[in-house]
């Protein structure tokens, strides 16, 4: 009786050991697969691609000056320089130059490099968030939940942009810039929550969402877990061409004067100089006009390179083919180092 129950208690012991083991096994190889899922392919294929590259280092920069920048260069003033000074003729005082009543140029680009950056980032989040939110619901929940999300969209979707963010801009005149870009892409999410919608109705159909569903799992869960992970390529494209957007429209409507001139930006800039300097008649003061160009050509630029980039590094085709050279040269590697082995 007592050999039965040592044998009982050795082969529980046993058994919970072996648990254990197999739990702490699947836990180490699934953290393994999320680095290699959403970190080391990733980066793999986001290092091989030049665009990346060049966007990532592009916009780098402007975080630098939007921060940096901002701390060391001085902030423009009337009267601070010599008037109408040209490009690179007082290089030290203000090295593009300065407007007639003697701000620095340069200045005047860089200080309004944190507020479009704000505005940026805001709009971008707001718009690709929503559309997250409305599409990944209207597409699994189906039914009733579905026809509702999707009416609200198309009404959305109806109502011309640019007249409803005019209307809103002059009712609020707001001056923050995160206010700013979330009204820039107040309707901007609904061709993409649209999009969303039409490829969780295919995600919801695959096994394993099933088998979550079959299991008793939430819906909040399956949302996050199973279906998000699964449109975030797309997701992320789509919030480099917001932020694309919001830069555009925001310079369009600061320059038109339908946001408050109180706040600094290129687009105000854009029109100080082609209505009060007469860049575009001739009289030598086209740089006033080239300089904030070239600061919104640049970032635009760089969203522009980074969406095509993450297009690449999300495709499952080149992630594969990137892995599968890593792994055939440790495969190499590990046939090179074999025979050793044998013949000690």
């Amino acid at each position: 009786m007592k050999h039965t129950e040592s044998d009982s208690t050795t082969s529980n012991e046993f058994e919970f050991g072996t648990t254990s083991s197999d739990v702490e096994v699947t836990t180490s190889e699934r953290l393994r697969d999320i680095y290699e899922e959403f970190v080391y392919k990733p980066g793999l294929v986001a290092w091989d691609d030049r665009r990346t590259r060049i966007g990532s280092i592009i916009l780098f920069a402007y975080v630098l000056i939007g921060t940096v920048g901002v701390w060391l260069y001085e902030a423009p003033a009337t009267n601070q320089d010599p008037r109408s000074l040209q490009p690179f003729e007082q290089f030290f005082v203000a090295p593009l130059g300065t407007t007639g009543s003697g701000e620095d140029v340069l200045a005047m680009a860089i200080h309004a490099t944190p507020a479009m950056l704000i505005m940026v980032l805001a709009g971008g989040v707001f718009a690709t968030g929503f559309a997250v939110l409305i599409g990944t619901v209207a597409g699994y929940k189906g039914g009733a939940t579905d026809r509702l999300l999707t009416t609200f969209s198309d009404i959305a979707m109806s109502i011309p942009g640019l007249p409803l963010i005019m209307v809103v801009a002059i009712i609020l005149s707001p001056e923050n810039p995160a206010v700013i870009g979330v009204i820039i892409t107040i309707n901007y999410w609904a061709g993409l929550a649209r999009s969303i919608r039409s490829q969780v109705l295919a995600i919801r159909e695959h096994s394993y969402v099933e088998a979550s569903r079959t299991m008793g799992t939430g819906t909040t869960r399956i949302i996050v877990k199973d279906i998000i992970p699964n449109i975030m390529p797309y997701v992320l494209v789509n919030f480099a061409n917001a932020a694309r957007y919001v830069i555009f429209a925001a310079v369009g409507l600061y320059y038109l004067g339908v946001l408050p001139t109180s706040v600094s930006n290129w687009g105000i800039q854009l029109n100080n100089a082609y209505k009060q300097a007469g860049a575009l008649s001739g009289g030598g003061t086209f740089y006033q006009l080239l300089v904030p160009m070239a600061f919104i050509m640049f970032i635009a630029l760089a969203f522009i390179l980074l969406a095509q980039g993450m297009d690449r590094v999300f495709n499952p085709r080149v992630r594969t083919r990137m892995a599968g050279e890593s792994k055939s040269e440790s495969d190499d590697d590990t046939d090179t180092a074999a025979p050793t082995e044998v013949m000690n």
